[in-house]
């Protein structure tokens, strides 16, 4: 099956690619938890991430927003000894402070799908390289996100969470993905 050039023989990889990313997604359950987790991929690659998510799911609540916007900082510093997630500080507060700003907000999955006018984007690119790493869209997003509260959702990782979301499909046009969201 011919894939986007980023998607490597990594089974996990591969499972992602062919059944997530770019797939359009209103669930506010996975909203939320791919907003986090492409918090916590930030300077790192997207494997790493994928093969932690299990572990996300559970030592933060199964990313429940109520559960984690209570996370005390004993739990954060029991976290800082979990070699088998990212451990780093910022992140895991900025999943707290999150939660916080999730709960806070009104229809989250709605406000965030308003970024790309409530409808996919389907983008039509030959090349890899021609897919930006931002667009005005994911920048209006995080300058909401960020007025809202949130943290450690720059333009790049919100573009992140557009693509991984289907909020913008991206599959690029030779992907056997693209021909099927397309339709």
């Amino acid at each position: 099956m011919p894939r986007c050039f980023w998607c490597t023989d990594d089974p996990l990889y591969q499972a992602y690619h062919d059944h997530e990313w770019g797939t359009p997604r209103r669930d506010p359950a996975l909203l939320f938890e791919m907003l986090l987790l492409e918090g916590f991929q930030a300077g790192l690659s997207w494997i790493t991430i994928l093969r932690k998510r299990e572990r996300y799911r559970e030592v933060l609540y199964g990313f429940d927003p109520v559960r984690l916007a209570q996370m005390s900082d004993a739990r954060i510093e029991e976290l800082m000894q979990d070699a088998s997630i990212i451990r780093n500080r910022l992140k895991l507060n900025a999943a707290r402070r999150n939660a916080q700003a999730w709960l806070a907000v009104d229809n989250p999955a709605k406000w965030l799908w308003s970024f790309v006018g409530g409808e996919p984007k389907v983008n039509h690119f030959a090349r890899h390289s021609d897919i930006p790493a931002f667009t005005e869209e994911s920048v209006a997003m995080s300058k909401a996100l960020k007025k809202a509260g949130f943290t450690f959702v720059g333009p790049t990782i919100c573009y992140a969470l557009m693509q991984a979301t289907g909020m913008v499909m991206d599959h690029t046009t030779d992907c056997d993905r693209y021909a099927e969201l397309v339709r």
